[in-house]
């Protein structure tokens, strides 16, 4: 039998879809939860307060945002990694305060990609994830760190500075949201902070994305299922469907081949010999796919337009 060594997965690049005691909510019904890409990066300007808004008026279960340190270690709501991909401005988030951030124009390139002339006055800065929570006080968060140049043991202790602080009228913030990142060593960051609290006071996490993806991949290729059972929560993340290189050691060298990792009814259910798992679809954005995500059971679904999905959702009876 082949021996695929899951280590070496390469990340292909392009993707076949789109891309608690105090726990956060999880539906009782069989529908997903529509969960905002970037509060609805299709729907407004990525990551700012009237996406968010616009997105819960759509009506989005739960919101995606992407968060980034500042020049004063406060974090923000931003993606890329350089501010003139989205904005009128240049350089790194973190080589600005978020006073700074607040007055760049932050839907410059949503404007111009959707031909929408800027109304005078109107202005949409880069805001802090304090903003953020206090401005939806009881909306359930998702918060995908992307920080390229932080340190990770910083950016943890402004999480839980930031996570800590939950303020009167709010619901309390660190059940409401959950932290996600591609890179382990935020999470470890994090895990590192939790040991110093007690589990009322510890930030929510996902598994890492290597440790889904590989898990996924020994189901597909193998029909391997090594995932415990202890009945600890575990929320995953993952698209349902992505393209990848599959590195197979032999003997006499090494052979290379692309497969596409998909979600199906054998790979849920191995996930889910845990009874306290959650699992969320990432890259659902057609009629198809969400159809495909219900019949699974996924707890949530992470969509780009929850302007469509209102319609998509309202049809599927």
């Amino acid at each position: 039998m082949r021996n695929y060594i899951m280590a070496t997965l390469l990340l292909s690049s392009s993707f076949a879809a789109n891309a608690q005691s105090v726990t956060l909510p999880v539906l009782s019904s069989p529908k997903p939860q529509i969960i905002a890409h970037r509060g609805g990066t299709a729907d407004a300007p990525e990551n700012t307060l009237p996406a968010i808004k616009k997105a819960l008026d759509n009506g989005a279960d739960a919101i995606w945002i992407t968060l980034q340190l500042s020049k004063n270690n406060i974090p923000v709501l931003y993606r890329p990694s350089d501010l003139k991909e989205l904005t009128n401005q240049s350089g790194k988030v973190s080589a600005y305060t978020t006073q700074q951030l607040a007055q760049v124009d932050a839907n410059m390139a949503y404007d111009k990609k959707n031909n929408i002339t800027p109304k005078p006055g109107v202005h949409i800065g880069i805001p802090t994830l304090d903003d953020v929570l206090k401005q939806f006080p009881t909306t359930t968060f998702y918060l995908d760190i992307k920080s390229p140049d932080a340190n990770p043991a910083t950016f943890a202790k402004a999480l839980q500075k930031t996570l800590e602080e939950t303020t009167k009228g709010e619901k309390n913030r660190l059940s409401r949201t959950r932290v996600y990142s591609t890179d382990d060593t935020y999470l470890t960051a994090l895990d590192a902070v939790n040991k110093t609290n007690d589990p009322s006071h510890q930030i929510k996490r996902f598994e890492s994305r290597d440790l889904t993806r590989t898990q996924l991949a020994n189901i597909t290729m193998d029909h391997k299922c090594n995932l415990p059972t202890d009945n600890k929560e575990r929320w995953y993340g993952l698209e349902l469907h992505r393209n990848v290189e599959v590195v197979e050691k032999y003997t006499l060298g090494e052979g290379r081949s692309k497969a596409v990792l998909s979600w199906d009814k054998e790979a849920v259910d191995c996930f889910r010999k845990n009874t306290n798992a959650h699992i969320i679809f990432f890259g659902i954005n057609t009629p198809e796919d969400y159809k495909k995500a219900k019949e699974l059971g996924a707890d949530g679904v992470m969509v780009d337009s929850p302007a469509k999905f209102k319609k998509i959702v309202s049809e599927d009876k």
